[in-house]
């Protein structure tokens, strides 16, 4: 196995150690809503979440999901050659629908020649056994990747950010998808509100021994027209600092078993609803301080073995 300059497992060199090429995903939109936002669960979803449901960068809906799919890779086309995608449905809950309706988008997907995976983002609390049997299915015909948003393990924070459902259902979610072998990619966001460096360690820790394959790393982000940004205006918290938020995701990788697939260093969130940190929509500066903390830290890291030798 390879990992990017000897730092952490890449979701590039996963790709072509598991596709033979790097494959760019297409974000599409199902259609779907969430029970955090309908009243099932709750009213108006999670505090940090947009109104596009986390999906701004999807393409408009289309009742045509193959048009869809053709304007995502022309979007795309400036990017790569390669003739295979993964399809990936981020906005909102994309298993909160009758298993008839998902079966209905999602085979249509799988068959296709031009998509090599489906992802498919979603709650814990909206697999239910017959939804994992249609993903069992699924997962023998292309590659499933299923994205649980948990965010945090600390009860206190979940509540605060109106997560609306506890640890267990996401340890149940975990089991019953890895037992059917299908793989399994956790988002978590580093710069909670009133959580500590050390709490926000333990979240990756437990969610690194939990069984998944892959792990997003999310910075905060205040969003325009979020409940969030309301908290934010009046300054009940502050956003990391750049500095101070790279220290602690190189802490957070070097927490994590080496086999894990790092999916997300930080993200990005659109520029146009961005409130804070605004350093944040600056992506090359930040992937280029990261490499560069890394570098810092081996070289450290060799100079003490070598003090050791001696």
């Amino acid at each position: 196995m390879d990992y990017l300059n000897g730092h952490f497992y890449s979701l590039n060199q996963f790709l072509k150690e598991s596709f033979g090429e790097k494959l760019y995903k297409i974000s599409l939109d199902g259609g779907f809503t969430c029970p955090n936002r309908d009243g099932t669960v709750g009213i108006g979803g999670c505090i940090f979440c947009s109104r596009g449901g986390s999906g701004e960068f999807a393409v408009k809906i289309s009742d045509n999901i193959s048009q869809q799919i053709e304007t995502a890779k022309a979007l795309v086309s400036h990017k790569t050659k390669s003739e295979r995608f993964i399809a990936y449905f981020q906005s909102f809950t994309n298993t909160y629908a009758p298993v008839e309706y998902l079966e209905k988008l999602y085979y249509q997907i799988v068959k296709r020649n031009d998509i090599a995976a489906l992802s498919v983002a979603t709650r814990p609390d909206c697999l239910d056994d017959d939804v994992i049997e249609l993903l069992d299915r699924l997962n023998h015909i292309k590659p499933v990747w299923v994205e649980l948003g948990l965010q945090t393990i600390h009860e206190k924070t979940a509540k605060y950010i109106r997560r609306g459902y506890t640890l267990d259902v996401y340890d149940d979610a975990v089991r019953r998808l890895r037992n059917k072998n299908i793989t399994v990619i956790t988002h978590v966001i580093l710069g909670l509100p009133f959580e500590s460096h050390s709490q926000m360690i333990q979240t990756v820790r437990y969610v690194g021994s939990s069984g998944i394959q892959g792990i997003k790393l999310q910075l905060l982000h205040v969003l325009k027209n979020t409940d969030l940004e309301d908290e934010y205006a009046k300054g009940k918290f502050s956003t990391m600092l750049i500095d101070e938020y790279i220290d602690l995701l190189c802490d957070c990788i070097e927490s994590l078993p080496p086999d894990i697939v790092i999916h997300r260093l930080t993200g990005d969130g659109a520029k146009k609803i961005l409130v804070a940190p605004l350093w944040s929509g600056d992506k090359k500066k930040v992937l280029n301080t990261i490499n560069r903390e890394f570098d810092r830290r081996n070289i450290l890291q060799g100079r003490k073995a070598e003090l050791r030798r001696h």
